[in-house]
């Protein structure tokens, strides 16, 4: 899991959107150290405010108060029906024939409290997610295949992982380390999946993109999305324009080999709305969102709050299409105000989530991350995020 947004310490060098708080950042395979600077605050609840680079206040959300009222969420909106990508590829492998998800539905939230918020967890096992028989139906997934100690995960692990997920329209990778763009497409062509590939190094744009043109063999058939970055603007690695800068290179290259399907740039919501140059880059906005982290969210209400999120990328974003890139709930850790980790809840965010969206997700994550450590932001619970607890291929 990359980064959520920041949501408790201010990085003040960051022109960009960011909240005035706590910084909380998922963290992948090749993430760089971010230093947490805590903000102290005179009075409770805490106000998170997020702004723009100009000082310009987007949204406040309450932190800590077992009293706070759910985030507003704006007017609804329709999505526009995103126009499906052309791929040329010599002999594809058949997949099957796939219709655009429809607009999110929505439904208001309401205005009760959000329950007290507990120190722990409510006692879950890290061997065990949610739900293995959770309905994956017309929903994507986050997968990484790394073991618990770092190493890669090798074909026969991958395969065998992909069994219990197989359900799912897509399954989301993040680099192309471990050889994993091959490995991962290998499976999810087996399952007739389709894969959201991804570029997490844009030092290397070249080395990245020739690692996916090599993986395919020149058949993007199974590929929907290529994406450049992950919350690189958000953490403050690169700006705005960099970013979009390697994903016209990476359109270049791609364009060459064969590959005409989409390619977007993933920031957090908070950073894609005060940067929309980088949705008019991508051929869809694409955001992650993670409820847990406001402080004020109770898992009941993550459908909600990340719905208002991506209606807010939608409309800084001209009315393009928006697919939430991660969204999910922890099984251990700390509380986070109203955000308390446990299996129930996971069951209670994700049911939330897709009562909420109807297609356009992509849920966090399918198997604990246990490579993964945690830091300041991550409330001890950034191993634990798996809705299928352990993979199969590390029990």
């Amino acid at each position: 899991m990359k980064a959520g947004l920041l949501s408790v310490a201010a990085l003040s060098a960051l022109a960009v959107a960011q909240p005035h708080g706590q910084a909380h950042r998922h963290l992948h395979k090749k993430d760089v150290v971010v230093t947490e600077t805590q903000m102290a605050t005179a009075t409770a609840p805490r106000a998170v405010v997020y702004v723009d680079a100009n000082g310009n206040q987007l949204y406040t959300s309450w932190g800590g108060d077992s009293n706070t009222q759910p985030t507003q969420a704006p007017e609804p909106y329709s999505a526009p029906e995103e126009e499906e990508k052309t791929t040329s590829s010599p002999a594809p492998q058949p997949t099957p024939e796939t219709t655009e998800a429809p607009a999110p539905s929505y439904a208001e939230p309401t205005t009760s409290a959000a329950p007290a918020p507990t120190s722990t967890s409510s006692g879950s096992d890290s061997s065990e997610g949610s739900d293995s028989s959770i309905d994956a139906s017309g929903y994507s997934i986050v997968y990484s295949p790394y073991n618990a100690d770092g190493t890669c995960k090798d074909q026969s692990q991958v395969d065998m992982d992909f069994e219990q997920i197989s359900g799912y329209s897509m399954v989301r990778t993040y680099g192309t380390d471990c050889n994993q763009t091959a490995t991962v497409l290998t499976a999810a062509r087996a399952h007739n999946m389709k894969l959201f590939a991804g570029i997490f190094d844009i030092s290397n744009i070249d080395g990245e993109v020739s690692n996916i043109i090599d993986a395919t063999n020149g058949d993007f058939s199974n590929i929907h999305t290529i994406s450049v970055g992950n919350e690189l603007v958000n953490n403050g690695q690169y700006s705005a324009s960099d970013v979009v800068s390697a994903m016209n290179n990476a359109r270049g290259q791609l364009s060459g080999a064969g590959y005409n399907g989409n390619i977007v740039t993933v920031d957090t919501f908070v950073a894609m709305i005060a940067n929309p140059e980088l949705c008019e880059a991508s051929d869809y906005a694409a955001a992650n969102c993670h409820a847990f982290f406001d402080g004020g969210v109770s898992a009941e209400g993550a459908g909600d709050f990340v719905l208002s999120q991506a209606q807010q990328v939608s409309k800084a974003c001209g009315g393009k299409n928006t697919w939430i890139t991660e969204s999910g709930w922890p099984t251990q850790g700390e509380s986070n105000g109203a955000a308390v980790p446990g299996t129930a809840n996971q069951r209670a965010a994700i049911d939330s989530l897709k009562s909420a969206f109807s297609g356009n997700l992509i849920l966090f994550t399918a198997y604990n991350d246990m490579w993964k450590s945690n830091n300041a932001g991550t409330y001890g619970a950034e191993q634990f995020w798996g809705m299928y607890g352990n993979a199969p291929s590390s029990k």
